[in-house]
């Protein structure tokens, strides 16, 4: 993948930066991790990769680049729950509009050659009259964590016409995988895996019947990898075009792990999109990426890696 570089990666100790980190090391390049520990986790990160508890809001961030004169930037930290941005927009759009402008002024200072943002696809479109729903979709976010993403994606677009930072923008459908907290409300797999392992009845909010598409963490990272130098000035849908809903996985979960008891339902909750899958022909075509971790596969890795941590934690 061209040149090694020095990428630094915003929220490198969560559940998909910390995965980028280990490909990005893997594949040669030279790491550095800013996190505040809010969500992340060290026991996720790398010991590789050289490590700030920084808060991206912060003055601080810019002396961190100061220091580490990164070449590239992946922009991961986020307030990233849906439920928790209807209760708290100010925080919200604190840290994902204010955060990123912070990554993105430290970046003009520093000539950053380019910026990879994880943006969502799942909250951007609303519940699109179109399924699978392309990139040009109109933007009707049903949530305030679905505009602050926008909003941010609105500030590279802009700090590229003013200073030219290359950027690519990735829309993610709904990631899941290993190291995706099993105690947060944004991963239902994680959540659910986790709960059956301990012989507890999952809930799932409303009928259950609210489809989204899972994307594997794996293929997530392989976007990422490939919009090093690919995409620019683009944003793509990074998904699998595939609906499923919250009861067919609760179904396909407890075959695998043979779990004998129903699932319990609750009240819907607020900002919530009930269909949506991501078109992802664009990527093909710009990023050169397609999704390649169908979903029995990725469950199963998943309920692999969930019961080795309970086995584990025993």
């Amino acid at each position: 993948m061209g040149d090694k570089k020095t990428a630094l990666v915003t929220g490198g100790a969560g559940f998909i930066g910390s995965h980028l980190v280990d490909r990005l090391l893997l594949d040669g390049h030279r790491v550095v991790v800013v996190d505040d520990l809010s969500s992340g986790k060290l026991k996720n990160l790398n010991p590789e990769a050289t490590f700030h508890h920084t808060d991206i809001t912060q003055e601080s961030l810019n002396e961190v680049f100061h220091r580490e004169q990164p070449d590239l930037v992946y922009h991961l930290a986020a307030q990233m729950s849906v439920s928790e941005s209807t209760k708290a927009p100010i925080k919200d759009g604190h840290i994902n509009i204010i955060g990123t402008l912070r990554v993105l002024e430290a970046a003009r200072r520093h000539g950053i050659e380019k910026i990879i943002y994880s943006s969502t696809g799942g909250a951007l479109y609303g519940d699109p009259e179109i399924n699978p729903c392309a990139e040009d979709t109109a933007i009707m976010p049903l949530s305030p964590y679905g505009l602050s993403k926008y909003v941010a994606e609105k500030y590279i677009e802009l700090y590229h016409r003013l200073y030219n930072i290359k950027y690519t923008i990735l829309r993610y459908g709904n990631v899941y995988g290993p190291r995706q907290d099993p105690h947060g409300e944004a991963g239902v797999i994680a959540i659910f895996s986790q709960l059956m392992l301990e012989g507890k009845q999952p809930h799932i909010f409303g009928d259950g019947e609210q489809q989204r598409d899972f994307v594997y963490v794996d293929d997530v990272v392989d976007a990422n990898i490939k919009a090093i130098d690919r995409g620019d000035g683009k944003a793509f849908n990074i998904g699998t075009a595939e609906r499923t809903s919250v009861n067919r996985m609760f179904e396909l979960l407890q075959g695998i792990l043979q779990f004998k008891w129903e699932a319990e339902h609750r009240t819907s909750r607020p900002g919530e999109v009930q269909n949506i899958s991501l078109e992802c022909s664009k990527a093909e075509k710009g990023l050169k990426w397609t999704s390649q971790v169908d979903l029995e596969e990725g469950l199963k890795r998943t309920v692999e890696f969930f019961s080795r941590l309970t086995k584990a934690n025993a």
